[in-house]
């Protein structure tokens, strides 16, 4: 087997622009895939999504303080640089940006981008500081890689949105490309948050998928989209789980309500579900269109 070529680790902007430099030299298309470490199978399907769509991948490994409010678990955020590296280096990735906060936010900082509407439904009710958070770390991680192709989780859709939705505010020349949510063998989306499972809870977090399977298939099947929803949490409550932030079928382009008691047909949806068991918060999605 041929050795993989050694994977380029950047800790500053300058290394990571005069890393860009030399790949623009070359005429290589670059995909980025930024992480926030502790790293799994979801995380390295992007990379290989990207692969398919440039030249060479590049990722990053930063834990955005600005997205986490103070009662949330920025300190104790999982960690494990060396075998998010290894990880990394085996898709092959070519490049990782490994900054300090400070070189992401220099003494002084003051500027946040706010990306109105969309960032203040669903998730940003439940958390209103974090697409404030999100969307100011992904311009500054655009700015500082400069990739043609940026790669993004649908486990995290709304994310997704938002960042598509900034990149054609600000004229970013990057193209968004969402990767498939990548599950456990009992259908439990994959997330570095997991790890905070206990055996028992880890046992009941499947719930969530499969209640949000047959809640998809309840509303494509014609049933009012609220009693629907409010069955799903229902059925997470009975089930272990400490509270529900919400169940909800949007719009899969907008996440604005339907506006009707029934998903019209022909009309692509996205059914979304936050809901905490124990001290972890799970979150998930699908697709659906009702015929």
């Amino acid at each position: 087997m041929a050795k993989r070529p050694a994977m380029t680790i950047a800790r500053t902007r300058k290394e990571a622009r005069q890393w860009r430099a030399a790949m623009r030299e070359a005429g290589k298309r670059v995909a980025f895939a930024p992480t926030m470490g502790a790293l799994h199978e979801g995380h390295v399907s992007l990379i290989r999504l990207g692969l398919a769509h440039a030249d060479v991948a590049a990722s990053s490994i930063f834990v955005n303080p600005t997205q986490f409010s103070a009662n949330e678990d920025f300190s104790t955020y999982p960690r494990a640089e060396q075998a998010d590296l290894d990880a990394l280096a085996e898709a092959g990735c070519s490049f990782c940006y490994c900054p300090n906060p400070t070189e992401m936010y220099p003494a002084g900082d003051s500027t946040r981008i706010i990306v109105k509407d969309l960032s203040h439904i669903l998730e940003g009710e439940v958390r209103p500081h974090f697409f404030e958070g999100v969307a100011s770390v992904v311009a500054r991680l655009f700015l500082h890689i400069g990739p043609d192709v940026a790669v993004f989780g649908e486990k995290d859709y709304q994310q997704l949105l938002v960042i598509r939705r900034m990149t054609q505010d600000l004229g970013f020349p990057i193209e968004i490309l969402g990767g498939p949510t990548i599950r456990e063998a009992d259908g439990l989306a994959m997330s570095s948050r997991n790890a905070y499972l206990t055996a028992d809870e880890r046992a009941c977090a499947a719930e969530v998928s499969g209640t949000m399977h047959d809640s998809a298939a309840a509303i494509e099947a014609g049933q009012p989209i609220r009693a629907v929803t409010d069955a799903a949490a229902a059925r997470l409550m009975a089930n272990g789980f400490a509270s529900v932030d919400y169940v909800e079928a949007r719009r899969a382009d907008t996440l604005a309500p339907f506006g009707a008691e029934i998903a019209p047909a022909g009309v692509g949806g996205r059914l979304l579900i936050a809901a905490r068991l124990g001290k972890t918060r799970l979150i998930d999605n699908m697709a659906f269109v009702r015929k």
